[in-house]
Formats: structure tokens, C-alpha cells, sequence
């Protein structure tokens, strides 16, 4: 048999396919190790010289993160509208394809036979929490249906035509990157969520899959509610960034066998006070819930020394996926 190319890997594991072995994502260092290579498409406001995500002193729109010398990507301090623009006020980004896609040939060379997935950095609800502020995209969920709308439409409209550029430069898949998690539950409730915002996350995945693209979405905190709303709507990799604050045999009772995930060790819990042998045990039990024969399972390795989490513990997460070999062994 010829070998399988690590590109055939990921998709073999999204696609229930029998992947030889379970993929792993190295996230933020390393990512030569793994079978995934992240290209980012973020870039800064126009004319700044910066083409790197995080490197920009504002983002193309509009928004500052203050950084905090720390290690995290920084923080918004105040919104872009303090008041709902009108309509002629969105000031949506040029699409700068040429500049935004200009390191995709060098990009690709490193890729080799690895997945080439595309990130938003940060996406749809998060960027128009970052335009309108926390509290006023609260408020305008409530308050001004219309103004909402108007704005959120434009931030939809424009990831569409970067999935677009995406999908004609030859990226797999398309990640988005988007919070609804608090450590106990939802930010709004599931129904608002299924109101405002499932029709639009629809609309933008029915596109993905239109121009050949897998979606992969990220989301911290505690979403159950909505898991099985986001795998319906065509989610195609579902990263539960936090797994100690979900529920994850209920999730696996919901979705196992029809959603693939993406895993990590958490990184509020085992991976930063944890020992290699609970590492280890994290992994399985993770995979054991989650994964079937067929596929269903994606390890994720981000390093996150901010957290605490030592150089050791960093290796034992990348050795423990490494070692689960086939997807669905026991």
C-alpha cells in the first residue's frame, strides 16, 4: 500500500475515511511536527507594512489590541462605534488579495503533503464585539435588531470573499475562530444564538463547502448547547478549546461518530499541573469519548507557557496524541 500523505490524513479523519493514524495540529510553535500548517489571513490597516496576525498596531478593521508584555494577543480597550455607525459609516476592509496571499507560495512550499488550512484569526461575533464593544453588541442584539444586522452582515460579506480567495489560492479548509463560551455557559442564550446568528454561520459554511473548503471552528468556554446546531449547519472540525469546563461524555453521547473534533489537553488543567502519565490518560480519555474507527479525532498541541505550562508538559501532549496511533483504539 502506498503511504498516506499527512494532507490525506486530516481529511480522511474529517471525513470518517479511516485516517492510518490520528492527526495532530502543532498550533502556535512547531507546526512542522504535525500534519496541519495555519496560514494566517488577518493583516493590518492598510498601509501599515504589517502582514503577520497580532504584528499590527490596528487591525484592517479598525480595532487596537493593548498588549500586555505577557504573552497573550492583548485586548481591546475601547470600540470602533462607540455609537451604531449607518450604514455609509462601515468601514469594511479592502479585500488586498495580492498583499494578503503574497506569502502563500513560500507558505505552500513548507506545507509539503501537510493540510494547508486558512485562519480568520478571529471571526464573525468576536470582530463585532471588538467594532461595537462587549457591551454595546450586547445591547444591540436587543435594542437595535436593524443596526445589528446592518454591521454583522458586512463582517459575513467579507469573510465570504476572503474564503473565496482562499479556496482559488488551494487551501483544504477555512478556520474560524469565534467565543461563545463563558466557563459555566452560553454569553446569550442558545435561542437568541439560533436567531441571530445560525443563519448567517450557515450561509457562510454552505459557501465553504461550495468552493471546496472544510470548516473548522474554534470556540472556548462551555457551548454545548449549540454543538450539535454548528455540526448540523456544516461544521466540519469542532475545536472544544476548553474541555475541562464541557461535558464531554455528553458530547460524545451526541455527536461521536458524526462530528470530528479538534482536542486539546486543557490548558487551564492537565496540561499546565499536570504529570506525563495524566497527559497521557487526558489523551486517551479524550479519544475514547470522542473518536470512532472510522475517524472523528484530531489532536491539538498549542503551547501556552502564559498558562504555566512547562516545556516538559508541552512534549508529553504532542508524545500522548502521537501514541493513540489509530482513531477508535482502545
Amino acid at each position: 500500500m502506498r503511504p498516506m500523505s499527512r494532507e490525506e490524513r486530516v481529511r480522511r479523519a474529517i471525513e470518517f475515511r479511516r485516517p492510518d493514524r490520528v492527526p495532530i495540529v502543532f498550533w502556535n510553535r512547531d507546526q512542522d511536527e504535525g500534519d496541519v500548517m495555519l496560514y494566517h489571513l488577518s493583516l493590518g490597516a492598510e498601509g501599515d507594512g504589517t502582514a503577520n496576525a497580532w504584528d499590527w498596531s490596528a487591525n484592517e478593521w479598525g480595532y487596537h489590541l493593548i498588549k500586555l508584555g505577557d504573552g497573550t494577543m492583548g485586548h481591546p480597550v475601547e470600540p470602533v462605534y462607540e455609537q451604531m455607525p449607518a450604514p455609509s459609516e462601515i468601514r469594511v476592509p479592502a479585500l488586498r488579495e495580492e498583499e494578503r496571499l503574497s506569502a502563500v507560495p513560500a507558505f505552500f512550499e513548507a506545507c509539503g503533503d501537510r493540510y494547508r488550512l486558512a485562519s480568520f484569526d478571529l471571526s464573525g461575533f468576536t470582530v463585532y464585539t471588538f467594532l461595537r464593544g462587549f457591551a454595546g453588541a450586547m445591547e444591540d442584539f436587543l435594542i437595535d435588531p436593524e443596526g445589528f444586522s446592518e454591521l454583522m452582515d458586512r463582517i459575513i460579506d467579507f469573510e465570504c470573499d476572503l474564503m473565496r480567495a482562499a479556496a482559488r489560492s488551494g487551501f483544504h479548509g477555512i478556520h474560524f475562530a469565534d467565543d461563545w463560551g463563558t466557563q459555566s455557559g452560553m454569553m446569550i442564550s442558545p435561542d437568541l444564538w439560533r436567531r441571530l446568528f445560525k443563519p448567517r454561520y450557515a450561509r457562510q459554511f454552505a459557501l465553504a463547502h461550495d468552493i471546496g473548503l472544510h470548516v473548522w471552528y474554534h470556540c472556548c468556554g462551555e457551548f454545548l448547547a449549540i454543538m450539535e446546531d454548528l455540526h448540523e449547519i456544516g461544521v466540519g472540525v469542532l475545536n472544544i478549546s476548553q474541555p475541562n469546563v464541557n461535558d464531554i461524555p455528553e458530547v460524545g453521547r451526541r455527536l461521536r461518530g458524526r462530528q470530528c473534533f479538534m482536542m486539546p489537553i486543557s490548558y487551564q488543567t492537565v496540561s499546565i499541573t499536570g504529570t506525563p502519565d495524566e497527559i497521557r490518560a487526558e489523551a486517551r480519555r479524550l479519544h475514547d469519548l470522542l473518536a470512532v474507527p472510522e475517524g472523528g479525532f484530531i489532536g491539538y498541541v498549542e503551547e501556552y507557557s502564559v498558562m504555566g505550562m512547562s516545556e516538559a508538559n508541552y512534549g508529553a501532549c504532542g508524545r500522548a496524541f502521537r501514541e493513540l496511533g489509530r482513531p477508535g483504539n482502545v
